[in-house]
């Protein structure tokens, strides 16, 4: 950030008094810019025994698969960004179940909060972020090819709950060393 989005005048980073991180200030009109995580939003939709993934159509991670999901819009609440963000990615309707996996992805600055969904009929079209949706039983899961760390550690909660029979919240993170071990798996297998 270079210029104040409230008078447009330059900004400079310090910590402002009372605080103890570094924020963009402008000494102008005294305003001080916080930057915090950005809320992303998706669902596990469930049909019979098989879960929904979306390819994505656009970066980051094009042509890899994922749960559909995406960023919370304003005045939205999160159980109406995970459908929202279904329908956009997958053009599938879903009941909503409860918040079932909680991730802090620090290294990123995002939160992701996953709801677990029931598809009442296995009616579902690439919408224009996904380049195809499929439903997959576990077996059939790519997990090679999951575009996010964060979605295959919701996977991977999904199915070991799934052969408990309960289905209860699940709060994790992702750090940098779950990242590079992430992406360093998918490179080894694709160079097999």
């Amino acid at each position: 950030m270079n210029f104040c989005s409230e008078c447009g005048e330059k900004v400079r980073i310090g910590i402002p008094d009372d605080d103890n991180r570094p924020r963009h200030i402008c000494d102008a009109c005294h305003t001080i810019h916080y930057h915090n995580p950005k809320i992303v939003a998706g669902t596990v939709p469930v049909y019979g025994d098989k879960v929904l993934l979306c390819k994505r159509a656009i970066e980051p991670r094009i042509g890899y698969w994922t749960l559909p999901a995406g960023f919370m819009e304003n005045e939205e609440t999160t159980v109406e960004a995970a459908a929202r963000e279904t329908w956009e990615e997958a053009q599938a309707k879903v009941d909503i179940s409860h918040l079932y996996v909680l991730i802090d992805t620090t290294v990123i600055s995002q939160v992701y909060m996953m709801f677990l969904a029931d598809m009442p009929k296995p009616e579902y079209a690439a919408g224009p972020e996904s380049l195809e949706v499929e439903l997959f039983a576990e077996e059939d899961i790519p997990w090679g090819e999951l575009a996010f760390p964060t979605i295959e550690k919701t996977l991977r909660l999904y199915f070991e709950d799934r052969r408990k029979g309960s289905f209860p919240m699940h709060q994790c993170d992702v750090n940098q060393e779950d990242r590079d071990r992430f992406y360093a798996a998918i490179e080894a297998e694709k160079a097999c």
